[in-house]
């Protein structure tokens, strides 16, 4: 291990390259180039914003108005980033991309993920791509966030990003930590999923939250400790290389099997897939720019709505095959549609306005492209070969008496 490691004394494993350098504690400045410009760009969506995208319970921070344009330059500061990533779920892929996307643009990155490298998780994307990290210049270390103080030892960062806690015991021990620790910057990876369901989609920051949702009660506490910056965001359903949760690949298994893909409803529900890249330059330019990033949540998704049928055809598109959807009645068939298929059976969207306004921020998610790239990888690794089970399918079609060749 290189001798840039030794600071992170309490470390179960960890690696860094020789080029990685000790973070020490130096003064953070936000970027002196922040101006506002009056503009009229924003006005057709001013009566959708609310003020700044308050908390729930919160009164609005000061800000310009929604028909104010943020006009935001970088300071190109290079920062010390901590990220404390999950070790399962399709959140992992996150913290991924976004210490690539830190690494290149020059800023010192460690990513804490939790648990011990020698884990059967860590044999799995995109930990099986960390190596990618080092040879960047990053640091990987394994462990308890709770115990982030010990792991990091005597390191000193900028910015804190927590990709891992979904409720408050989990979240609190590293958010204090980076309190004390003199952190000026503290990001939180939340999810759309907290939107209350509404009548009205899609779903914009500010929107109604379940109350008893916990990361409504993450978000809170993070406004409270009142950091120098913070900022949430809120992403849904995402695809991209070394995502280990299915999305497209559930599609994918049955198209290149000449299954019928089982759709729930009328197939006409709206969702929102967005790559990860995506994802990623939202929060990097967050980092980049603290001052307007301060105090906002974002939804981290990409701008454009897919339906379900929609996005079977763009799969089978990618794969170079023709799909036969079924449609079913969950009920009727008798199984329960969050297992028997990936997305929620309802319309469930956001918009990342927030993202747009306040840190000039553009998707570059482009289905079609992105899905083809992902079957390529999907038959690169064999999966178009591999056995599956796929009983839930089987009894659905059974139910609706729809044939399934062998």
């Amino acid at each position: 291990m290189a001798a840039a490691a030794s600071s992170l004394l309490s470390a179960p494993s960890s690696s860094c390259s020789s080029g990685h350098r000790r973070a020490s504690a130096f003064p953070f400045r936000f970027p002196s180039s922040v101006s506002l410009t009056s503009s009229s760009s924003f006005s057709t969506i001013s009566s959708s914003f609310p003020s700044m995208f308050p908390l729930p319970g919160r009164a609005s921070a000061p800000a310009a108005t929604a028909s104010t344009a943020f006009s935001v330059s970088a300071s190109g500061e290079k920062k010390k980033v901590l990220i404390v990533n999950t070790n399962s779920g399709g959140h992992a892929v996150i913290g991924f991309y976004l210490a690539k996307e830190l690494l290149g643009a020059g800023h010192e990155v460690t990513v804490l993920t939790v648990g011990e490298e020698s884990s059967d998780k860590m044999k799995k994307p995109p930990f099986t791509r960390f190596s990618e990290l080092v040879s960047a210049g990053g640091c990987t270390v394994w462990g308890n966030p709770a115990d982030v103080g010990k792991i990091v030892g005597g390191a000193a960062f900028d910015v804190v990003l927590d990709n891992n806690g979904k409720d408050l015991d989990t979240v609190r021990p590293v958010a204090d930590w980076a309190k004390g620790a003199g952190v000026k910057q503290f990001l939180f990876i939340s999810s759309a999923g907290i939107y209350k369901t509404s009548d009205e989609v899609p779903h914009v920051e500010g929107d109604p939250v379940k109350a008893d949702a916990s990361h409504v009660a993450v978000e809170k506490y993070i406004e409270e400790l009142s950091f120098s910056s913070w900022a949430v965001f809120r992403p849904q359903y995402m695809i991209g290389s070394g995502n280990n949760k299915d999305c497209e690949e559930w599609f994918f298994d049955r198209i290149v099997r000449d299954r019928p893909v089982p759709i729930p409803g009328s197939g006409m529900q709206l969702t929102n897939i967005s790559h990860v890249r995506d994802l990623s330059s939202m929060l990097a330019l967050a980092v980049d720019n603290p001052t307007a990033a301060s105090g906002n949540i974002f939804n981290c998704v990409s701008d454009r709505a897919v339906t379900f049928i929609g996005l079977v055809k763009l799969c089978a598109q990618a794969a170079g095959r023709e799909a036969k959807i079924v449609y079913y009645d969950p009920k009727a068939v008798g199984v329960d549609a969050k297992k028997a298929f990936p997305f929620r059976n309802m319309h469930f969207y956001a918009e990342p306005r927030a993202a747009k306004v306040f840190l000039g921020w553009s998707s570059s998610t482009n289905l079609p492209v992105d899905l083809k790239e992902r079957f390529d990888e999907y038959v690169s690794i064999g999966r178009d070969k591999k056995e599956i089970k796929l009983d839930v399918d089987d009894k659905i079609l059974e139910s609706l008496k729809v044939p399934v060749s062998a």
